[in-house]
């Protein structure tokens, strides 16, 4: 199927319903002195609101987001929505960008111009690649699947669409969260995958166990994590439609759910959001999720992971062969475990440790996404 050109065109009824939600949103009571220590800090979330209802404009952001070339393409049984731009290097190479929960297209909008066209950007046009940025099935201005979909079922739509629908044989693939799954998927058994790169574990060989002192201690380490901050996790691994009836009828809860993980996930600087994101950047975000009524079929994928096989089962042991870069970066719920266990799932040929950094990479410190991909293309050239 061909692709078609989609433009964002969210009717100004959707915005007002929303801001009216918005507007009679009743605040909860929160423990004296808590902060952040119980979940998304109260002081934090008025002021948010406050700019949301006063000073925040969707069509601003929307204006500025379909300065970027949009599409859809029916792929198998739904409708893909990507941005696809083409790079302006002879040499460039095609690079699907999939991103995660609570994540949208939106991560990569500082990020797509840069390495589709980098001279204009003070780099060079051989580094220049073929970007598609799909919105993953059920977020964003994707379709939404009939049931839950695991990351491997979303790995062959990707494949589809880079292959079927856009004639690229050979391309490139990188990912964060969910997308770090997908990509791991795509890297394992995508027709058209040359080499991955990842800024987050997603890839997980059955029946690899830690086997040195450092591994088992990392290990032990992301345990007392995760049993701290995985809560969201149980919850929309298990009942997603359960927390979808709250969601559904509260734009501030919503905003509340994503930005606690903004927070959590990101390296601030004294723990402040607007050290590295604008109030803009956090609420279009949440916006996307709001305008196209995909908080609830988003969390879904959580419970795909357990119960959409997405192909036969794989043999223990077995490892992605595909050339792959790490682009670890320090603060994360999931931080790359060492080397030697990276290894143990994954080719790795690239690893890039940063100073700085945490879950949304391409937002957090674009440039060091942009120069690490681009690196990454010039180390696997000889794939194409």
């Amino acid at each position: 199927m061909s692709a078609t050109p989609f433009k964002i065109e969210i009717p100004q009824t959707t915005i007002n319903k929303i801001m009216d939600r918005v507007r009679a949103f009743e605040w909860p009571d929160a423990p004296e002195g808590g902060g952040w220590a119980y979940g998304t800090e109260l002081k934090t979330m008025k002021e948010i609101v406050d700019y949301w209802l006063h000073g925040y404009d969707w069509y601003r952001e929307q204006d500025a987001i379909n300065q970027l070339p949009h599409f859809k393409a029916q792929v198998r049984d739904l409708d893909i929505h990507f941005i696809h731009i083409k790079g302006s290097g002879e040499k460039r190479r095609p690079l699907i960008i999939s991103h995660g929960w609570p994540g949208s297209f939106y991560e990569f909008m500082s990020v797509i111009e840069p390495l589709a066209q980098p001279q204009k950007f003070g780099g060079s046009k051989d580094d220049a690649f073929d970007v598609v940025v799909p919105s993953l099935p059920g977020y964003g201005f994707s379709g939404k699947p009939a049931k839950p979909m695991s990351p491997r079922t979303v790995a062959h739509y990707f494949d589809e669409l880079m292959v079927g629908t856009l004639g690229y044989p050979r391309y490139l693939a990188q990912g964060g969260d969910w997308g770090s799954s997908i990509t791991g998927w795509l890297g394992y058994e995508g027709r058209g995958c040359q080499a991955i790169h990842l800024n987050m574990l997603g890839w997980r060989s059955p029946g690899v166990m830690p086997e040195t002192e450092e591994e088992k201690v990392d290990a032990a380490k992301f345990t007392a994590s995760f049993e701290a901050e995985g809560a969201y996790f149980r919850l929309q691994s298990t009942k997603p439609l359960t927390l979808s009836y709250g969601m559904m009828d509260s734009p501030v809860g919503a905003a509340a759910w994503i930005i606690e993980k903004f927070k959590g996930w990101s390296d601030l600087d004294n723990g402040q959001l607007e050290s590295v994101y604008t109030k803009d950047q956090l609420l279009t975000n949440v916006m996307i999720y709001l305008v196209t009524r995909t908080f609830g079929t988003a969390t879904w994928m959580y419970r795909g992971l357990f119960e959409d096989p997405g192909g036969k089962p794989i043999p223990a042991g077995s490892r992605v062969r595909k050339p792959t870069a790490i682009a670890r970066f320090p603060v994360d719920l999931i931080p790359f475990p060492p080397r030697s266990m990276v290894e143990k799932h994954l080719n790795v040929v690239r690893w890039t440790e940063f100073a700085r950094g945490g879950h949304f990479a391409a937002m957090e410190r674009p440039r060091d996404f942009i120069e690490d991909v681009r690196a990454f293309g010039r180390d696997v050239n000889g794939v194409f």
